[in-house]
């Protein structure tokens, strides 16, 4: 999807704008936090996103000098470990915040100017895809640490605009399969290197569900002994008794049955909610314990794309994700019903394949054959091997940084993630 140069110094400054409002609530201490492995300190984030644009954009595109002559000393990801984050000596809150704005500013500013360059462009839009990335991961924290749901402008009510289905959403969609070309093409606007190139491979006829499992059927599974039966485990056998999980980590029983956690709220268990924060483990068991499969990536772009050539953006066409088309960018404020977003279906009838939550795919995230590497090499090189793809967003996620192609990628283990998963036939 091409952008002009207005619409992106509107989504640099709103990119920021969202990371500001999703911690703008929390007290100082909360800020901080405990430490974790799988969470930032916030206010060690929202800096360290600033200054990852900073450098991108005005610094290295742009030739600037530092707007913070520190910068690099406490906010270069990749050169301070994880748990030295809560060690250092930060700026307080309000002068994080006036950085991250000044940032966004200065390069919509770049962006909009008479002499800005396509390298300018580009990493303008790299970077707001960064923030992108950070502000889903500032939900996760949220999440993580039961803190109250942010206060975002506009989104109180919106769940209401997503309506319950009135079609069959259930039963398996089949697909023919047959010659295929996985990944991005040269001409598309913007993509990450991890998705170069489009290169063919064959995939063989296949039958995947229309809609994500639901947390009714996640919870028969649990129900009927799924996380006390080992022989369902394989691999996820070391997983299961290291971390004695019995169930998805934010459920619990209750006198009228499960109940799950919404941030800082426990709610009776919505049954055609999709199941949310399970790790692949989790999805990998729940598919022995139902004699199905998870899909490949490339069954699951296939059937995004409907195996064709040139790829739309999105499975319905190149439309932005609306409410009536996918449940993203916060306007939900939660998950929705597995049915809902009829008109977002794929040509083939898959539903929700974007939006809602991430689904896990059977796939090692490895690089394709032609892969070339971004200017920002931490991105996807150091992973090849270790984690597992997820494909299609979550409701947290943000529309723009979506597409059919797109891949998401983490450990098997993660369970703070928003992910559920659909399922193949054997």
């Amino acid at each position: 999807m091409n952008v002009s140069d207005d619409e992106l110094a509107t989504w640099t400054l709103d990119g920021a704008r969202r990371v500001l409002e999703l911690i703008a609530d929390l007290p100082d201490e909360q800020l901080t936090g405990p430490l974790l492995p799988t969470v930032n300190p916030l206010i060690w984030e929202i800096g360290h996103i600033a200054w990852f644009q900073e450098l991108f954009v005005l610094r290295r595109a742009c030739g600037h000098a530092p707007i913070l002559s520190f910068g690099d000393a406490i906010y270069d990801s990749g050169a301070i470990p994880h748990d030295t984050r809560w060690r250092l000596v930060l700026p307080d809150r309000d002068e994080t915040f006036r950085y991250v704005r000044t940032v966004a500013q200065r390069v919509a500013d770049e962006v909009t100017a008479g002499d800005s360059t396509d390298v300018v462009r580009h990493f303008a839009r790299y970077t707001v895809h960064h923030h992108d990335t950070h502000s889903e991961a500032l939900t996760h924290t949220r999440q993580t640490l039961g803190l109250p749901m942010p206060v975002l402008p506009g989104l109180t009510d919106a769940g209401s605009s997503f309506p319950a289905p009135e079609d069959d959403w259930r039963g398996d969609v089949k697909f023919s399969g047959g010659r295929y070309l996985l990944g991005a093409m040269r001409s598309d606007a913007f993509v990450y290197d991890n998705e170069k190139w489009a290169h063919p491979v064959d995939v063989a006829p296949f039958q995947m569900a229309r809609a994500a499992i639901t947390q009714s059927e996640f919870a028969e599974f649990v129900d009927d002994g799924g996380y006390r039966t080992p022989g369902l485990w394989s691999d996820g056998g070391q997983w299961l008794n290291e971390t004695g999980a019995r169930h998805p980590v934010y459920w619990r029983e209750s006198d009228n049955g499960w109940q799950r956690r919404q941030f800082d709220t426990w709610v009776e268990l919505e049954p055609h909610l999709p199941v949310s924060h399970v790790s692949w483990w989790e999805a990998d068991a729940f598919c022995r314990w139902a004699d199905r499969r998870l899909p490949t990536e490339a069954e699951w772009e296939f059937a995004a794309t409907a195996g064709a050539r040139p790829k739309d953006t999105y499975p319905w066409g190149e439309r932005p994700p609306s409410h009536t088309l996918a449940a993203t960018d916060w306007k939900s404020s939660g998950p929705i019903h597995v049915g809902a977003c009829a008109a977002g279906d794929s040509t083939d009838g898959c539903r929700q394949l974007i939006g809602n939550v991430w689904e896990w795919t059977a796939s090692d995230f490895r690089a394709y054959p032609n892969f070339e590497r971004d200017a920002y090499h931490e991105n996807s090189e150091q992973f090849f091997g270790r984690r597992k793809v997820l494909r299609g967003g979550g409701w947290a996620t943000r529309g723009r940084y979506l597409r059919s192609t797109m891949r998401n990628y983490f450990t098997p283990d993660r369970r703070d993630v928003l992910a559920g998963f659909r399922t193949c036939a054997r």
